[in-house]
């Protein structure tokens, strides 16, 4: 973690990220999650595995990103030749953490006739270990490509993965994460904002448990319910994922209204993930400052995450064959 001096109240600190961003020839990524004040300086604000396909494509020397560790992982898998840096190394994912590598391999080798389809929200050890990583976004269109005799694994997110097994009726072995801030969602408080507002539509995250996800008109990802927001026939929009992600929606559509979902006593901010907050502006000075914390990968471990990952964007693009599936 980042090691904060006594004090910044003598600097710029916004000014200093932009001569900074300009000296290390850095492109800066913030998640939707991310406070406002990140993502309104971000050179692109997105769901996870956009923000590092499109750093990948930057001539950029320095990926600073705002988010959590398996994204700036992520974005190095993808730009091994450029700096990632991470403002907060603490920056973690409940997901992750509920699927440590050794446990994961474990539960792979004790079931060999399937195959792991792992979501994003994993470890670089994890994704190595799996066949095909997926997105919130991605993960209907690659399931639907997977034969139905096929026997699946899916984790680490038991909820995305349960959402899409009743969807598609498909049977699978769920690794049992979830995501803290999708898993505090009320049901009790959610029906009494639908009451105070009948005519509003739910959109939820599929990261959110079913007693959320089943009161939901709209089921996607964090893009997918910004597209949603955009084009709804209404003018208010209750929004069932991490809040942050209305700071986009009143940016992109400033007449309409955006209320997030409540937690267990209505009024908690129990619903604001406590990784995402760790990033703060200080600390992305710091890191683009000083080029740490800084994410490294041994090569080996990176082309082995890669492969999966790989798969991922031929299978949503349809030009993978179902028969390459069956070797790591």
């Amino acid at each position: 973690m980042t090691v904060m001096p006594a004090d910044l109240s003598g600097i710029d600190v916004r000014a200093e990220i932009e001569r900074l961003r300009k000296e290390r020839n850095a492109v800066i990524l913030a998640h939707y999650y991310q406070k406002p004040e990140l993502q309104d300086l971000a050179d692109f604000v997105g769901d996870s595995l956009e923000l590092s396909r499109k750093a990948a494509e930057t001539d950029a020397d320095v990926i600073a990103f705002c988010g959590v560790k398996f994204m700036a992982d992520t974005a190095k898998i993808l730009s091994p030749d450029k700096i990632v840096v991470l403002p907060d190394l603490d920056a973690g994912c409940s997901l992750e953490d509920s699927c440590p590598p050794e446990k994961f391999r474990a539960f792979r080798e004790a079931h060999p006739d399937h195959i792991a389809l792992t979501y994003i929200n994993c470890s670089t050890e994890v994704k190595a270990l799996s066949d095909v990583i997926v997105t919130s976004s991605s993960a209907e269109t690659i399931l639907q490509q997977i034969p139905l005799d096929q026997k699946i694994i899916f984790g680490p997110d038991r909820h995305l993965g349960g959402y899409l097994s009743r969807k598609f009726n498909r049977e699978m072995l769920l690794w049992p994460g979830v995501c803290i801030v999708h898993e505090a969602f009320s049901e009790t408080e959610l029906l009494k904002l639908r009451a105070q507002h009948p005519n509003a539509p739910i959109a939820a995250h599929p990261e959110c448990p079913p007693h959320i996800v089943d009161h939901a008109d709209y089921v996607g990802s964090t893009s997918g319910i910004l597209q949603y927001a955009k084009t709804m026939a209404g003018d208010t929009l209750i929004v069932a994922t991490e809040p942050h992600i209305i700071h986009q929606m009143q940016l992109a559509i400033p007449d309409k209204t955006f209320i997030g979902a409540p937690g267990a006593d209505g009024n908690c901010n129990c619903n604001i993930c406590p990784y995402m907050a760790l990033n703060n502006l200080e600390k992305l000075y710091l890191a683009l400052r000083d080029l740490t914390p800084r994410v490294e990968i041994e090569e080996g471990l990176r082309l082995a995450a890669k492969k999966s990952l790989d798969r991922m964007l031929d299978m949503a693009s349809g030009t993978i064959g179902q028969g390459d599936l069956g070797s790591r």
